[in-house]
């Protein structure tokens, strides 16, 4: 890694490197976190605003640490995706890396206020794997991400643990529907990886990192992330008895409908990028719509 000075980013660059287009990943659970509290009468806005603080930090902060990863191993030297930071030379190494550091450690200092509000000290042992996680995706010698548990991982950190615990700061409780509407915010996560591993499949398997994409094949990548996309909506209307507004996220079909067929009718490349940023649509118009409904 260059100690040299190096060129400088602009801010545009900048905000291109933290890719922008993956943060409704970020900004979902947290909204279908606080819905959950909403219903419960439970909802404290500052803290909710202080877990999406943490989310998008986390969110950002991982982006840069791929961008680093990825771009000292020469994974993204061929790319079909928008613009890496150090892939492309547009930053050093070491300028990327200190960026993805302060991004984690600024969500550590928000998340360590929720901590000290609720009085939850085993939070910070959530924060830390949250933290971990970030990091070792393409991180370290042996990065999880190049095992094909990527998508595992943002199940689990951007679907039950951001809703389950945004609803926990603000009702110190954990009710069982934060962890039923937890799996949609997964699975569309999970969709938004899974689309983006997708459309760099070959340059992936060329660079040996075995994206699940990479695992399961063209066909079978296609046949998931399709599951991925129709699934929170059968959750949704399952949940229809107890939440009988859930049944609104029904007006996000036609949001779906055109990444779906993207995906189906076998796009590949550039054309995913198209796909990527309806599947962010979609996530946010669902969000949007199943918080409402939860919360109602």
């Amino acid at each position: 890694m260059t100690t040299t000075q190096g060129p400088s980013p602009t801010p545009a660059q900048w905000l291109a490197g933290a890719r922008p287009r993956t943060l409704p990943a970020a900004v979902v659970p947290v909204a279908i976190g606080t819905g959950v509290a909403y219903s419960t009468g439970g909802v404290v806005w500052w803290r909710a605003l202080v877990a999406l603080a943490v989310a998008l930090l986390l969110q950002i902060g991982v982006n840069y640490a791929n961008d680093y990863s990825d771009g000292v191993r020469g994974t993204d030297d061929a790319r079909v995706g928008p613009m890496r930071l150090v892939g492309s030379g547009v930053a050093t190494p070491r300028a990327v890396l200190t960026a993805a550091l302060g991004c984690f450690a600024a969500a550590a200092v928000a998340g360590l206020a929720l901590v000290v509000a609720t009085g939850a000290w085993w939070l910070i042992a959530v924060g830390a794997l949250a933290i971990a996680a970030a990091w070792f995706y393409t991180g370290g010698s042996r990065p999880y991400g190049y095992r094909a548990l990527g998508e595992v991982s943002v199940f689990i950190f951007f679907g039950l643990v951001a809703v389950a615990g945004t609803t926990y700061v603000q009702v110190e409780s954990l009710p069982w529907l934060a962890v039923a509407a937890a799996v949609p915010a997964g699975l569309l996560s999970c969709a938004l990886l899974m689309i983006n591993n997708l459309r760099d499949l070959e340059s992936d398997r060329a660079a040996g990192k075995r994206t699940l994409a990479v695992v399961l094949g063209d066909r079978r990548t296609r046949l998931l992330y399709t599951a991925c996309v129709a699934v929170p909506f059968v959750i949704a209307l399952a949940l229809v008895p107890a939440r009988p507004f859930a049944a609104l996220t029904v007006l996000a079909i036609p949001f779906a409908v055109a990444p779906i067929r993207l995906v189906r009718n076998g796009a590949l490349g550039p054309a995913l990028i198209t796909g990527l940023q309806q599947t962010g649509r979609l996530q946010l118009a669902f969000g949007l719509l199943f918080t409402l409904g939860l919360a109602l």
